[in-house]
């Protein structure tokens, strides 16, 4: 078979000949019991850059060996892209959503051989999940493979933007010592109410590291926590967004994107936060109305935004959330640290040796499967299409 990958490009120097540590701690399980990947061997050391074009996902010997080839290229945005090209008759596709490939109507309809689209990470929004079901396409991810790296992520974007790190570490690279401009928007977190849109594995494992700040902790989530849950972190439960923005000082966004929540902060529901909040998005970049966003900074009616999504991915070097005042951007790295790389790679293997030996893949992998939702799937997301703007997106190139 023919298994088509894309992935980001390689380092800008090369791939590293040697890495800071030489070896990341070994996880026994994720926090709910959950194995981690096992797939029946590795062609890596854990803690390599994996995630990159060179990096190949650690896959190319198992692939070879079985008889199958692997095609691996970063090119995928434009029309005659190398992955359109190489499409066409894979019968496997795998993406990031790190480097998301927008797996359109279009595009599936264009691969008759296509049987799986593996997402290597969380979220498979770029990937039109009705086209797929229409087309019998199967669709997985590697579930919680990077979900406490995003956590992580998370509490460091809410400590420097309420602290106003950015703003003092620029100080220091310019040469200059002025105290009270470096501390003059510089709070501290102790006592502030957090709150998050979605208590799934990321949302509510982000309220968990929180919680030792001593921090009032929110959430709001169309699947209630189990009172268990609640009262382990003193949690106050809201039913609806607009209850919870009006609530608190941080806000962060860890609910999947889909139709429903596409643009769900624009100017009508910032408008209903707090003056002077601060929003955290690690879910998805068109979760947020972009010059929604910007309006708000400007005007002050929010006082930080931090986030490593985008819409389209990559961003343009003239993206209005590159230059837009007070932000902690990232490009969008929060699930794939070195850490996080091992732990989807060896996902993805184990769900191709699966799909190769006609075993069945696990339940929390599956989104799609034999036409309709499936697994973890049928929770996180609705029937329809969330790659709308992919089009869009292959216009805006540096």
């Amino acid at each position: 078979m023919k298994v088509l990958c894309i992935l980001y490009d390689d380092p800008k120097d090369g791939m590293p000949t040697s890495y800071p540590l030489k070896e990341i701690p070994k996880l026994d399980k994720y926090p709910d019991g959950m194995a981690l990947p096992s797939p029946k061997g590795r062609d890596f050391t854990p803690g390599e850059l994996l995630g990159c074009v060179s990096g190949e996902l650690g896959l190319r010997k198992f692939l070879e060996e079985n008889g199958h080839t692997l095609v691996v290229t970063s090119d995928k945005d434009a029309d005659g892209c190398v992955a359109d090209q190489e499409l066409i008759d894979a019968d496997v596709v795998i993406s990031q959503p790190f480097w998301p490939y927008y797996l359109t109507r279009k595009r599936i309809e264009s691969a008759p051989n296509l049987k799986m689209a593996i997402t290597a990470g969380i979220g498979s929004d770029h990937v039109d999940l009705q086209a797929a079901m229409d087309n019998k396409v199967d669709v997985v991810e590697v579930t919680y493979c990077n979900s406490r790296s995003v956590a992580e992520h998370i509490v460091m974007m809410i400590l420097s933007l309420v602290r106003d790190y950015h703003n003092q570490h620029k100080i220091v690279n310019d040469g200059g010592w002025h105290i009270a401009d470096a501390v003059k928007r510089s709070y501290d977190v102790e006592g502030m109410h957090i709150g998050t849109i979605a208590a799934g594995r990321i949302g509510y494992d982000m309220l968990r590291k929180m919680n030792p700040f001593d921090v009032h902790l929110h959430y709001f989530d169309k699947h209630r926590l189990s009172q268990e849950q609640e009262e382990a972190l003193n949690l106050t439960y809201h039913d609806s967004v607009e209850s919870l923005v009006s609530s608190c000082d941080v806000i962060n966004i860890s609910c999947p994107l889909h139709p429903e929540t596409e643009h769900l902060f624009n100017d009508d529901l910032i408008a209903k936060c707090k003056k002077g909040a601060y929003i955290i998005n690690t879910a998805r970049g068109k979760i947020c109305d972009k010059d929604a966003i910007v309006r708000a900074l400007e005007s002050g009616q929010l006082s930080g935004y931090a986030g490593d999504v985008w819409f389209p991915q990559p961003a343009p070097n003239d993206h209005v959330w590159r230059k837009m005042p007070h932000h902690g951007m990232t490009p969008h790295t929060s699930g794939t640290s070195l850490s996080a790389q091992t732990r989807y790679a060896d996902g993805v293997r184990e769900i191709l040796e699966c799909f190769f030996d006609g075993e069945e893949i696990r339940n929390q992998y599956l989104i799609v499967q034999d036409g309709d939702l499936a697994g973890m799937g049928a929770h996180s997301y609705t029937k329809g299409t969330s790659t709308g703007g992919s089009e869009e997106a292959a216009k805006f190139k540096k």
